[in-house]
């Protein structure tokens, strides 16, 4: 065998060597990924598989009556219903603040109110959220005398504001300025590429702030011990007057040593969780299929 195929082979020979040991690192490396993200999503469905085993039982044997009916007669009603008033409320009042917000810390980034804008947009998501609560209930709720709708509302839309508003900047950051720039050699006034090109092409990232916003807001319980007060024996009808809702009353059921309001905490858990799921992840896939559109 002469010198040169035998240098020839030794090379092929430590090519195939390298592949291997690439390969092997490879399944090593995903292999790892795969587990320290199940290690990762494993407490979420401990979480739901829990509520679930827990909560299923009372629903099941109370039937109906813990959907529609009241507290005393064993159901949850006004309290589902007053989570959604109170999320529809807080998204109404705090969706345009948030908007103009986020677009205002957009197109003026290098402005003293611009950069406050934003430095307390992100102290805002980390904010405590029971202290949301105390500050309206000292502008509204002693004004007024009493709890109301309107004052968890508020409350709620304080802490919705700076999702949507870091969700809407950031959005529309990621847009090229080329889009920005054929705006304007178009014609359009400032108004007109921010809300009618520059919004329209960050929808994705906008709609997705107001959904985290909105499920964010619609767990919240501590602002609404300060505000909503609680009703949990009638339905509720006016947003000037108290409102229940299902985290507040979770919140109350597990206060009690009683061990059936405790099964109704559970029973209130799974249908909180079904509310979020049958009205956002519908919401959040024919998001994605209209943007894919």
């Amino acid at each position: 065998m002469s010198p040169t195929n035998t240098n020839g082979n030794n090379s092929n020979n430590s090519s195939s060597h390298h592949k291997k040991i690439r390969m092997v690192k490879d399944k090593i490396f995903l292999i790892t990924v795969g587990a320290l993200t199940l290690i990762a999503i494993l407490p979420l469905f401990h979480i739901i598989i829990s509520i679930i085993i827990k909560g299923l039982p009372i629903i099941l044997k109370n039937g109906s009556t813990f959907i529609f009916g009241t507290l005393s007669e064993g159901g949850i009603g006004p309290a589902i219903v007053g989570t959604l008033m109170l999320t529809l409320l807080a998204t109404l009042i705090g969706l345009p603040l948030a908007f103009l917000a986020g677009a205002y810390s957009y197109e003026y980034p290098d402005s003293f109110i611009g950069r406050t804008t934003k430095m307390l947009l992100q102290i805002m998501l980390e904010f405590p959220t029971i202290l949301v609560g105390v500050f309206v209930m000292g502008i509204l709720v002693v004004p007024m005398g009493s709890f109301s709708a309107i004052a968890g509302a508020l409350a709620l839309a304080l802490i919705l504001t700076p999702y949507v508003s870091v969700y809407t900047e950031e959005a529309m950051a990621e847009i090229p300025r080329i889009y920005k720039e054929g705006g304007y050699a178009l014609g359009c006034t400032r108004a007109q590429v921010i809300f009618k090109v520059i919004t329209k092409m960050a929808k994705k990232g906008i709609l997705t702030g107001i959904l985290i916003g909105m499920a964010k807001v619609s767990g919240e319980t501590a602002p609404l011990l300060f505000t909503a007060g609680g009703l949990y024996e009638s339905y509720p009808s006016n947003p000037l007057e108290p409102v229940g809702a299902i985290p507040l009353l979770i919140y109350t059921l597990v206060q009690s040593p009683s061990i059936e309001d405790h099964q109704m905490a559970w029973g209130a858990a799974l249908v909180m969780l079904i509310l979020f799921l049958a009205l956002f992840v519908p919401i959040r896939y024919a998001l994605k299929d209209e943007i894919k559109l």
